[in-house]
C-alpha cells in the first residue's frame, strides 16, 4: 500500500499514460480495418482493460476514478488528428492539399475548449480529494461487501466498463460532428454555452462542499447551490453533457437524434444508481427525511 499522496498521483498519471499509449496502438490498428466510431470504442475498452489491471495490482478500483474527465477530450484530440492527417495525407497524395480546408470552425473550437475545461476542473477535483491508495471510493468499497466473491466482475463490468461506455456515448455526437466537420452554427453555440456554465457551477458545488467539509459543521450542507439542490454537482454533470449532445446533433442534423442517446443514459445512471446511492448514505444521519423534504433532487 502506498501512503504517500505525490507518489500515489505519479503512479496514476504513468498508469493513464500507459493506458493512453496501449489506447493509440489499438486505434491506429483498427483504424483502416473498422469505422471510427468502433475504432474509437475498442481503443477506449483497451485503456479501460489496463486501468482495470491496475485497480486489481493496487487492489483500489478508485486507480478508475480520474478516467471518466480524461477519456473525453482524448478522445477527442484523437479525432481532431486522425482527421487532420488523413487530410492531409489524402490530399497530398492526389496534389490537392491547397484545395481543402481542413480547418475548424470557431464553435468547434469552442467546444472543444468547454470539453477541456469540464476534464481540467473535474480531474483536478478529483486529485484534491484523492489522498493516496489508502482512499478508495466507498462505493466501490459497499459494492465489494455486498457482492462477495462476485465483486472482481461487478468491479469490471459495472465500475470500469459501463461508465467508459457511458462516457463514450456521451461524447459520440461531438466525436462524429467533428470526424464530419459539420456546420456548428448558432445552435450549437447556444447548447455549447449551456454545458460551460454547467462546468462552471459543478466547480462552484464542489468549492461550496469542501468548504463545508472543512468548517466540521456536520449534518448537510444547507447554503449556495446546495440551498436549491441534493445533488447540484449530479444536475451539473447531466446538462453538461445534454449541452455537448445537443451541439453534435444541431450540428449534424436533427435526423441524428438518437446520439442524445448518450446523454441519456447518464442521466438514466446518475437517476437511478448515484443519487438512489447518496441519498441512502446520507439516510443514516438524523433528519434526512425532512432535509429531503426541503431541498429538491435536482
Amino acid at each position: 500500500m502506498i501512503k504517500n499522496r505525490a507518489a500515489s498521483l505519479f503512479i496514476i498519471l504513468l498508469i493513464y499514460i500507459l493506458a493512453a499509449v496501449c489506447g493509440f496502438f489499438i486505434f491506429t490498428f483498427f483504424a483502416s480495418k473498422f469505422s471510427l466510431v468502433l475504432s474509437l470504442l475498442l481503443a477506449d475498452i483497451g485503456a479501460t482493460v489496463v486501468v482495470f489491471i491496475f485497480s486489481l495490482i493496487f487492489n483500489n478500483a478508485s486507480v478508475y476514478d480520474p478516467y471518466w474527465s480524461v477519456q473525453p477530450p482524448v478522445i477527442l484530440c484523437f479525432v481532431l488528428v486522425n482527421y487532420i492527417l488523413v487530410a492531409k495525407l489524402g490530399t497530398a497524395l492526389l496534389g490537392l492539399y491547397d484545395e481543402v480546408d481542413i480547418s475548424l470552425s470557431p464553435v468547434a473550437v469552442y467546444l472543444f475548449i468547454t470539453v477541456l475545461f469540464w476534464s481540467i476542473r473535474l480531474t483536478a477535483n478529483w486529485a484534491y480529494n484523492f489522498k493516496s491508495f489508502e482512499y478508495q471510493d466507498w462505493r466501490y468499497v459497499m459494492l465489494k461487501e455486498k457482492t462477495g466473491r462476485f465483486y472482481p466482475v461487478i468491479n469490471f463490468l459495472g465500475i470500469h466498463l459501463f461508465p467508459t461506455c457511458v462516457v463514450y456515448l456521451c461524447v459520440l455526437p461531438a466525436v462524429i460532428a467533428f470526424f464530419e466537420n459539420a456546420d456548428f452554427g448558432v445552435a450549437s453555440a447556444v447548447f455549447i454555452t449551456l454545458s460551460l456554465f454547467a462546468a462552471i457551477f459543478q466547480g462552484i458545488a464542489d468549492i461550496q462542499m469542501h468548504k463545508f467539509r472543512k468548517s466540521g459543521a456536520g449534518g448537510f450542507i444547507r447554503t449556495g447551490l446546495w440551498k436549491h439542490s441534493r445533488h447540484p454537482n449530479y444536475a451539473c454533470e447531466i446538462l453538461m453533457w445534454w449541452g455537448i449532445g445537443l451541439a453534435g446533433v444541431s450540428a449534424l442534423g436533427w435526423n441524428s437524434w438518437y446520439l442524445l442517446f448518450g446523454a441519456l443514459l447518464n442521466t438514466i445512471m446518475f437517476l437511478f444508481v448515484s443519487i438512489p446511492m447518496a441519498d441512502k448514505r446520507q439516510s443514516k444521519k438524523p433528519g434526512f427525511e425532512e432535509y429531503k423534504k426541503q431541498t429538491r433532487m435536482l
